[in-house]
């Protein structure tokens, strides 16, 4: 236990969620695999117990904890063997419900916010665009307002929970002539008239639902819109440090896990008479990888405590997930190496990891514009203030 981090109280809650994942999860992930779509018991599961109000107001059914909660939970998350399920799960809780509670107000909360805590509403965050990518302010999905109405236009796509989701906190230009000062932040209903989804097939997160989203003429009510109009690139950006180092934490801990499944065959696979695990050269490959590890997982512990503090951590937590997600990349890919045949195979972990872990580079922010925001800011001295 990290006592400069973990209080006793943290492990416990550790040791229940990892007891409740190991019974209630882990017997159904080779299903929601091959399915992809995850069945909904075990989302009311999640919310009887908890676990989707950790970070959130006791007044809408939350428990209010600190952000130490939550890293255990993203930890464990990463160890049941389905980075899909993990991604739903972390998708609906830390990005849909994050501005659904810090820019929806109290009707919003109580519509949408409450039964997301108890796990009887899903949510998505749809905000990537075909042919957009990571340039939030080139978004092509539009807004107009008409009287007491909203009519949304445009499509989103690699959207997490983006088929099976209830409701879709989405991004759209409510003024298109100022560009990404033009951007506002709705909440809308899945079964409004003109919404529509495709499931996309992917190289791994398989047990979740990812999404092409349409929207047809889309009349939503003024009061969806969350927060203020126009301020929604702001938002956006305020809620990319959590994003971001919630990705680093991911990272860090698939990582971890695999290094841990490695050592534990190589003390079992023989070779020249010994086990594999008494090579110097594998040794030292263990030794690098445990040492990079330990490098990612401390920064991502240190930020956690400052976002945690208050504090506005925009570059941190931008060098958390471009430097843990390279990280975890190649940790895995060496794991799989030194299981040989084996780890090539479907039936042992590493090969989901491996196919799993590809996508941390690229979610939430590729590593080529992660490295553009902190070159602006260590070498052009930019600001990122948080949204007033």
């Amino acid at each position: 236990m990290n006592s400069m981090y973990f209080t006793e109280e943290h492990e416990l809650f550790r040791q229940s969620l990892r007891e409740f994942l190991k019974k209630e999860v882990v017997p159904h992930i080779e299903k929601w695999e091959k399915s992809g779509s995850i069945d909904r018991f075990i989302w009311e599961k999640f919310g009887e117990m908890g676990y989707f109000g950790i970070a959130y107001p006791e007044e809408y059914g939350g428990l209010g904890l600190d952000l130490f909660y939550t890293v255990i939970l993203l930890e464990e998350l990463q160890r049941i063997h389905s980075g899909g399920f993990a991604a739903a799960i972390w998708a609906h809780a830390y990005l849909a419900m994050t501005h659904i509670n810090k820019e929806g107000d109290h009707r919003i909360k109580q519509e949408y916010l409450t039964p997301s805590i108890s796990g009887e509403k899903i949510g998505c965050l749809a905000i990537t665009e075909p042919f957009g990518g990571s340039d939030v302010a080139g978004m092509k999905t539009t807004a107009v307002k008409e009287g007491d109405h909203y009519v949304i236009n445009g499509s989103k796509t690699f959207i997490t929970n983006g088929v099976y989701s209830d409701y879709l906190v989405i991004a759209a230009k409510t003024d298109p002539k100022l560009g990404n000062k033009g951007i506002s932040i709705f909440v809308v209903d899945r079964d409004t008239p003109g919404v529509s989804a495709t499931k996309l097939d992917k190289l791994g997160w398989r047990a979740s639902d990812t999404g092409e989203i349409a929207f047809d003429n889309v009349k939503i009510p003024a009061q969806n819109l969350m927060g203020e109009e126009n301020k929604g690139f702001s938002y956006i950006m305020q809620h990319f440090a959590l994003e971001r180092l919630i990705m680093g934490v991911n990272a860090h801990a698939r990582a971890e896990y695999a290094l841990e499944y490695t050592i534990k065959y190589m003390s079992e696979r023989e070779a020249f008479g010994k086990t594999i695990d008494k090579f110097q050269a594998l040794r030292h490959s263990v030794a690098d990888m445990a040492s990079e590890i330990e490098m990612c997982k401390e920064f991502n512990y240190s930020i956690t405590k400052r976002l945690d503090e208050g504090q506005y951590v925009v570059k941190e937590a931008s060098m958390s997930k471009l430097l843990s997600t390279k990280m975890a990349d190649e940790a895995i890919y060496k794991c799989l190496q030194l299981l040989g045949g084996y780890g090539y195979m479907e039936e042992y972990p590493i090969a989901r990891l491996f196919r799993d872990s590809r996508l941390g580079p690229i979610g939430g922010g590729t590593s080529e514009i992660l490295r553009e925001i902190i070159a602006k800011i260590v070498i052009d001295k930019k600001e990122y203030k948080p949204a007033t």
